[in-house]
């Protein structure tokens, strides 16, 4: 897909454009900024246009000949992702996993890394970029390019250990001509600042609600209503938009409000720990969601109770609960409330259990 056909920070957009004319690509570029902001298409929109076979003269890609062909099949991931771990075998030892790295690769010099999942059934609780993978780039990085330019693209960036950090520093501090690293993040601080200093660093703002509004009528078909708080729940983040069950995201956006006012009228603790327990163990919400859903609650709970108006509720569709809620507590209860699942979160990057964690969270808040 050309760069014409992305939406939103168009300064990113435009300076990739100008670094393509002129022909001084970097060896290294840090794209941060939160999930579902389109970093990931904008990188492969790079790796495109930096191999196009028809390359303009306005630095985009034609999106039509076979090199922008086969770069694009990196989009979808998922069956690439399956087919890599199916190769390991069902139970690979640790050895295995540094030996056969998880390498995405649809184009010779077009390589996708992701965080890798160990295992395709009971994939690790928190999957990391993994020594073999950064070393498999470091060689790869020195050969020739079959087109222009070898372009290597890390998601997820911020998982790399810091030992492998270190390992991978030693690309960056001898980078080859021909070859780009793409570094993706939601959590650029998670990085070394050595690494991040020898980067050419783009942040990726949010798009405002008319803006994903479009890019939802573009590529989904719903009605005005759904399209309208698809794109308000989703922070400005055309990804998640276009992901988000609202049925499920309102079943677990309701339970997790229940869980709160149930801690916030001192209930019974086995209630309260009946729901997190709920929370924790439902499929499909990785538990950094899981924490990014109170934190928007406890956004609009604060926002009811010191009666700001602006900005927009994070979670519009459930106004009338969340002000009913604010009437029974006060601004110090949801700060404790804020400090709490901040504690949690540097918990949980410290490998502390996520459902004792949620737990004492809620426990704390019950003891008024």
């Amino acid at each position: 897909m050309p760069f014409a056909q992305y939406h939103g920070n168009s300064r990113v957009v435009t300076a990739l454009r100008g670094m393509l004319t002129s022909g001084r690509v970097p060896h290294a570029l840090l794209f941060a900024g939160p999930r579902g902001m389109g970093k990931f298409t904008l990188a492969l929109q790079l790796a495109q246009a930096a191999n196009c076979e028809r390359l303009a003269a306005v630095g985009d890609s034609c999106g039509e000949c076979g090199t922008c062909l086969k770069i694009g099949e990196l989009a979808e991931p998922g069956p690439l992702i399956e087919r890599g771990l199916e190769s390991r075998g069902a139970s690979p030892d640790t050895a295995t996993v540094e030996r056969v790295p998880l390498i995405l690769q649809t184009h010779p010099d077009v390589w996708l890394l992701v965080p890798d999942p160990v295992r395709l059934r009971n994939p690790v609780a928190r999957p990391v970029l993994r020594l073999g993978q950064l070393r498999a780039v470091q060689r790869a990085a020195q050969f020739v390019p079959s087109a222009r330019r070898r372009v290597f693209l890390l998601e997820g960036a911020e998982t790399m250990a810091e030992a492998h950090s270190n390992a991978f520093l030693k690309i960056l501090e001898e980078p080859p001509e021909t070859s780009t690293l793409v570094l993706l993040t939601a959590q650029p601080d998670a990085l070394l600042p050595t690494i991040r200093s020898r980067c050419l660093q783009f942040h990726f703002a949010p798009l405002g609600v008319a803006e994903v509004e479009r890019v939802l009528n573009e590529h989904k078909k719903m009605a005005p209503a759904a399209r309208r708080l698809a794109a308000q729940l989703s922070r400005g983040c055309p990804g998640t938009a276009l992901g988000i069950d609202l049925e499920e995201s309102r079943r677990l956006r309701r339970d997790a409000l229940e869980l709160v006012e149930r801690a916030a009228g001192g209930r019974e603790f086995t209630e309260v720990f009946q729901l997190s327990a709920q929370l924790t163990k439902g499929e499909g919400l990785g538990f950094e969601n899981l924490l990014e859903l109170f934190y928007n609650l406890f956004h609009d709970l604060l926002d009811a109770v010191t009666g700001v108006s602006t900005p927009a509720l994070r979670n519009p569709d459930l106004q009338g609960e969340i002000e009913a809620l604010a009437k029974r507590v006060s601004a110090d209860w949801v700060g404790r409330a804020v400090s709490r699942l901040d504690a949690l979160s540097s918990g949980v990057r410290r490998n502390t259990n996520r459902q004792l964690g949620l737990d004492s969270m809620a426990a704390a808040l019950a003891l008024r």
